[in-house]
């Protein structure tokens, strides 16, 4: 019974990744996540990235996440560490992802919100959630849109 309720919440969050115009994903970290220094500020704003790997229930892959600090729930401004809610995050951890697979090799990035945008295959309505001990999902982590002023 508990199988068929989580199959059934994961085949509801797959159709919300969809109707985002994003790739669903969900799997087990295999490496813990690591800061990744901004390759571009705009603004003032340094966007910098947090890293992990995540070894997909959906193929068996191992896929290269990069998640974009500035959208963090508790992003702090030019932080050159991880976020708190995303170093929370460990190996072994059960993720669910929505955002745009790599047109090269193996990942998935743009796992945030695109702030209020029309959704593209491009430039999904993602998210990261984890799962709880139980088998539940959370809320979406990449959710802040306090700097979507840097894109509108």
């Amino acid at each position: 019974m508990l199988l068929a309720l989580a199959t059934s919440a994961s085949a509801s969050e797959q159709s919300l990744c969809t109707a985002a115009k994003g790739s669903f994903l969900t799997g087990t970290v295999t490496s813990a996540p690591k800061f990744a220094a901004a390759s571009q500020t705009i603004q003032g704003i340094q966007l910098s990235h947090t890293k992990l790997s995540l070894r997909a229930d959906q193929d068996g892959k191992v896929y290269d996440v990069a998640i974009d600090n500035v959208f963090a729930v508790d992003y702090v401004k030019n932080a050159s560490t991880v976020p708190a809610s995303l170093a929370a995050i460990q190996v072994n951890d059960r993720l669910e992802l929505c955002g745009a697979k790599y047109t090269s090799g193996i990942g998935i990035h743009w796992v945030h919100t695109n702030c209020g945008n029309v959704p593209t295959t491009s430039a999904p309505n993602g998210w990261v959630k984890r799962f709880s001990a139980g088998g539940s999902v959370g809320s979406n982590i990449e959710r802040s849109q306090t700097y979507c002023y840097l894109w509108n």
